[in-house]
């Protein structure tokens, strides 16, 4: 499947054994360890003998990590006209793509992810960077790559709680388009029949959304939905939680959220994601603990912080919550959990 991300342009692929063609132009490619395997055989295909393998997860996205990258690039010579391929998941998607953002004020990218979550999510957007100890995404840009080739074969590797976990964030997109196929990722596989067009149909609420609204000033903001607390949780575990799991309990804060404001509940949806998920159990922490991260997430604004809030699925709302209303909120959130 092929779906067209209309400003900036570039294509999404979708597929099973995608081939890549030789590459051009002088170009390097960094990768995720986990699936250095896949991305030889990009780099063969495309003719790429420049490489740079780093492991996954949170851990990566570090302004040491990104110095690191940023000499190893300089080091080859890698000229603005170059491009880089970055094969990988979520946080190398971002990474890399934050590197490409700066890197000679800004040079080309390709993106090739291979779990569900970098597909349905970190690899549609345009949004790059990496953490700081005070928070998650502080430091970024947007920056499009010119094309996203998603082959599912890559996701044959991925454990199963990482399989599920990406799709949380394409249940999330069901909630926020109104489309309840998307809420019933359950009895997906990395070989179910079913899996590309299910993933493609997250793909375009995404697409959709960002169509409309690029720099995140309106409407792309509702993709933030359930991240307000999810990365506060994801900061105040050290990443203990990983982002797909925060994202599940950010949800069910979100929903119960929609709730206590009057909205058509949808807590019976995200309890039912939650149960096949079976993320670890939250610790012991008292909102007043999640304030300090709350506080520093990239979405607030001078006047506060902006919660997005599911009234039914389809219809959203992004506004500010009295305090009061958050605390007894996350009181039943964690009696619930």
């Amino acid at each position: 499947m092929r779906i067209e991300v209309p400003d900036p342009p570039y294509p999404i692929e979708l597929g099973r054994g995608l081939e890549t063609a030789p590459e051009p132009r002088p170009a390097a490619l960094l990768y995720d360890r986990a699936v250095a395997g896949f991305a030889r055989r990009v780099a063969e295909a495309a003719g790429i003998a420049a490489l740079k393998g780093i492991p996954g997860g949170e851990g990566a996205k570090t302004l040491a990590t990104y110095g690191e990258l940023l000499a190893w690039l300089a080091e080859l010579g890698l000229p603005r006209d170059g491009v880089l391929y970055v094969v990988g998941g979520g946080t190398l998607t971002d990474l890399g793509g934050f590197l490409a953002a700066t890197y000679l004020r800004g040079i080309a990218y390709r993106s090739f992810p291979t779990t569900t979550l970098a597909i349905v999510d970190a690899s549609v957007g345009g949004k790059t960077g990496v953490n700081l100890p005070q928070g998650k995404n502080l430091v970024g840009a947007f920056h499009a790559p010119e094309a996203v080739r998603a082959d599912l074969e890559a996701l044959t590797t991925l454990p199963p709680a990482v399989f599920k976990e990406g799709l949380v964030e394409a249940f999330k997109h069901g909630l926020i388009a109104g489309d309840r196929g998307l809420l019933a990722p359950f009895d997906l596989t990395p070989d179910h029949p079913g899996l590309e067009a299910y993933l493609a149909r997250a793909v375009r609420v995404k697409v959709g959304v960002v169509g409309r609204d690029y720099r995140e000033a309106g409407d792309r903001r509702l993709l933030n939905l359930g991240h307000t607390l999810a990365h506060a949780l994801e900061a105040a575990t050290a990443h203990r939680l990983t982002h797909g799991q925060a994202v599940a309990y950010g949800l069910l804060f979100a929903a119960l959220l929609g709730e206590a404001l009057g909205g058509t509940s949808v807590v019976e949806e995200v309890r039912a994601l939650l149960d096949w998920l079976a993320p670890p159990p939250l610790p012991e922490l008292g909102f007043d603990e999640l304030q300090p991260f709350l506080q520093r997430d990239k979405k607030a604004r001078s006047e506060g912080l902006y919660w997005v809030v599911p009234l039914a699925p389809g219809r959203l709302a992004i506004r500010p919550v009295a305090a009061k209303i958050l605390e007894e909120t996350y009181r039943r959130f964690r009696e619930a959990t």
